[in-house]
């Protein structure tokens, strides 16, 4: 998110200098006067749309402010009234060419207005829908680049401002399908998101802690084990040791296999590409919808760094944020086995009741360290 803000600043800046370069040709009657002019304003527009809307991600997956949604009063009215202002800015900018102050005065008002659109639009998405928010800002960002590559005449920065703005726009729509989240409420912070009819289920339980030893005797005495990462996984390298889990218990003739919800982690891929980087074997690594019905067949699953992945609220309650979003379903096996730091909540802010089912386990602590634990202590088990 800080990475595409700079994108959206730079779009911006250039936009802002090159219409101060060029404005005397404008009045002059240039014939390609009309395109750089568009190019300007689409850069400006583009630039600090992206720039505000990703400080704004940035202030959010930081909890520098609140992760969920924060809207102001007749959010939607705001949103059309900020939009129609930016193109009524960008209206004046193109048909007063010899007007230098109204053009200035033009191309400051698209900041102001499409600044504050960035920011409301974002802050207006739940924690939960953030991960869709950076693909999309990451699209914008690459609409600027490519923006900022027709005002400096720049065919390599218009041709990557293409890929990336287009690569960003189909993986929003991937993710969007796979969190079964509509897209225009995406785009303009909550458009058309209904609101919940009540508020969320109480978390009811107490969360049960278990040691390295607990872990490794019910995995030792396991026939089938699923592991499902997360982030948590990610920032922690922990896919070595856990690669090194799956050999031995595959040795002592275990089932072991891997669980990826399409959206794990901070984009769609990434748990597979650090299992490949392990060299976890492709054909034990399944999709959300190729394994769910296994749940309830299998002994163990060892959350690894996952949260908002797994949340049961997103089944069973309605009135939760991550209500309607597919999820992996592992309150359903025989044990649950949860690795992260703290019971505290994921992205979306939501609690998580599988931490305080009757069948789970939470084995708290730095990923890797305990992931590296468990392998020494299945080893050694292993040896007696």
């Amino acid at each position: 998110a800080a990475f595409h803000s700079l994108v959206g600043l730079a779009a911006a800046a250039t936009s802002i200098g090159s219409h101060l370069n060029e404005v005397g040709h404008f009045a002059a009657g240039d014939p390609m006067a009309g395109i750089h002019m568009g190019a300007i304003y689409a850069g400006t527009f583009i630039g600090t749309v992206t720039f505000t809307g990703s400080v704004a991600a940035f202030l959010k997956l930081r909890n520098l402010i609140s992760s969920q949604s924060i809207a102001l009063p007749a959010k939607n009215a705001a949103n059309a009234s900020m939009l129609a202002g930016s193109l009524g800015c960008g209206y004046l900018y193109m048909n007063n060419p010899t007007s230098e102050a109204v053009m200035m005065t033009s191309l400051l008002g698209t900041v102001l207005l499409s600044g504050a659109l960035g920011a409301h639009t974002t802050t207006a998405i739940g924690g939960a829908d953030m991960p869709v928010v950076i693909t999309v800002l990451n699209s914008y960002s690459g609409w600027a680049l490519c923006a900022e590559g027709f005002i400096l005449g720049n065919d390599l920065l218009t041709i990557v401002g293409s890929l990336v703005g287009s690569s960003g726009a189909i993986l929003s729509y991937i993710m969007c399908r796979a969190m079964n989240r509509d897209i225009v409420n995406v785009l303009f912070g909550g458009w058309n998101q209904v609101g919940a009819g009540g508020p969320a289920a109480a978390i009811t339980g107490t969360a049960k802690e278990i040691d390295v030893q607990g872990a490794v005797d019910a995995l030792l005495d396991a026939n089938s084990v699923i592991i499902v990462p997360g982030y948590g996984m990610a920032v922690a390298k922990a896919q070595y040791p856990i690669k090194d889990i799956s050999d031995m218990l595959k040795s002592r003739g275990c089932e072991v296999r891997f669980g990826i919800h399409p959206v794990a982690g901070r984009m769609p891929g990434q748990m597979n590409v650090l299992l490949a980087e392990a060299g976890v074997p492709y054909d034990v690594v399944l999709e959300m919808d190729e394994i769910n019905d296994d749940f309830p067949d299998t002994d163990v699953v060892i959350v690894l760094g996952a949260n908002d992945t797994v949340n049961s609220a997103a089944e069973e309650d309605p009135n939760s944020q991550l209500a309607g979003m597919p999820v992996l379903k592992v309150w359903n096996s025989k044990q649950v086995i949860v690795m992260k730091r703290t019971l505290g909540v994921g992205y979306a802010a939501v609690d998580n009741p599988v931490f305080y089912k009757e069948n789970t386990d939470m084995l708290l602590g730095d990923a890797k360290a305990t992931s590296d634990a468990l392998a020494t202590g299945i080893r050694e088990k292993s040896k007696m």
